[in-house]
């Protein structure tokens, strides 16, 4: 690593660029294209992340503001707004979503120790979307409600790594439970989401796949019980059955036996009842199993917070998208720094630290291990932290 590089270029060099070559090739990003490539757009997008820059002339300002140190940097040319926002709104979006699931695949096995809280050895999902809302008059192919823009991200995050595993954007319109039919399941995981996802049909094919489900019960499901466990009700479980569906149509689509468990939250004193087809692991077990959801809620409000994703730069559906993939990119790329350099801060004091040094000329991992984490972090109770 050069350390006469700026802090921009240092974090830069932790991508793999022949993987982004062939993402471009794949989709024929530079046909036509004379100068301001993909490589330029990704590292004017990704400034943008790491900055928070507010718009497209904030990024041109912001670019042109050095522009001795813009070579060094990757670029082969001044930045301009209307340069940038034509290849956003031109430029196949899949060459990005390509490359971040690249950086995914690299980022996985770096977190494959990373603790759940409790004993399991599988590995354990967590399903979930988030919307974000969108003024319809500006963007009218994302049609949500009859007045009202909005998109979703429906996201698979791999509990253990805290990393985001699959990513399907769609308009607001799209219903929760259809993601179910887009995603391969691997025999032996467990796969925790809410009780948007549940429809037996879908859920038997998790079965089938020899994959596990955790999910609550909805209130107007109707079971017969065929056994009951014996529980430990000071560990908060108060039933643990084996039962049958008894709907119609339910009966059908699930034939087989499944699990019914009803715990006492102890923290909110809340009544939850799930369901799992696994008829192995202690009740306890499976409610913190589904409490693990949470974790991708975390995810969701973590990047709202502190990434570029809920104002865009363009208004076509290529330009969000293209946004909302390197704007993970971002967010993969510096999970891989933080285990790559052996850092002991968040990902969040990190990012704090990548925004303010960008042009400085030192050693990354002097940058990045000099600041104390407590320093950035006076505001805990207020930020959520991933990768802690």
């Amino acid at each position: 690593m050069n350390p006469g590089a700026t802090i921009f270029s240092q974090l830069m060099e932790f991508v793999p660029r022949y993987e982004f070559r062939k993402c471009i090739n794949r989709y024929q990003g530079h046909y036509k294209v004379k100068r301001f490539s993909c490589w330029e757009q990704f590292l004017s997008m990704a400034f943008a992340q790491v900055t928070y820059r507010e718009s497209l002339r904030d990024i041109e300002s912001c670019l042109r503001a050095a522009p001795e140190k813009l070579y060094h940097m990757g670029f082969r040319g001044k930045v301009a707004r209307n340069t940038l926002a034509n290849a956003n709104s031109a430029r196949d979006w899949r060459i990005y979503a390509d490359f971040a699931k690249v950086l995914i695949d690299i980022a996985r096995p770096l977190y494959v120790g990373e603790d759940l809280g409790f004993e399991l050895e599988k590995a354990v999902y967590a399903l979930d979307s988030t919307t974000i809302d969108l003024c319809l008059a500006v963007y009218p192919w994302a049609q949500f409600r009859k007045h009202k823009g909005a998109i979703k991200l429906h996201t698979l995050l791999d509990v253990r790594a805290r990393i985001p595993t699959i990513i399907v954007i769609t308009t607001g319109k799209v219903h929760d439970v259809n993601i179910l039919d887009k995603l391969w399941f691997e025999p032996g995981a467990f796969y925790v989401m809410d009780r948007g996802y549940v429809d037996f049909e879908r859920l038997y094919r998790i079965q089938q796949a020899s994959a596990f489900f955790v999910t609550r019960a909805k209130k107007n499901s109707t079971f017969r019980r065929l056994y009951s466990n014996v529980v430990d009700k000071s560990e908060g479980i108060q039933c643990d059955q084996t039962v049958m569906l008894t709907g119609f149509y339910a009966r059908q689509n699930y034939p087989e036996k499944l699990r019914r468990i009803r715990y006492l939250d102890p923290d909110t004193n809340k009544r939850l009842v799930f369901l799992t087809n696994n008829h192995e692991l202690p009740a306890i077990v499976i409610a913190k199993l589904y409490r693990a959801r949470w974790s991708v809620e975390l995810f969701f409000k973590w990047i709202k917070q502190h990434l570029r994703i809920k104002a865009f730069y363009g208004t076509s559906e290529n330009a969000v998208k293209t946004q909302i993939w390197i704007a993970i990119s971002v967010y993969v790329l510096v999970a891989i720094v933080k285990k790559r350099l052996n850092l002991e801060q968040s990902l969040y004091s990190i990012l704090q630290i990548l925004s303010v040094t960008m042009f400085e000329k030192t050693p990354i991992l002097q940058v990045l291990s000099r600041h104390d984490d407590n320093d950035l972090d006076d505001d805990a109770p207020k930020q959520l932290q991933l990768f802690e």
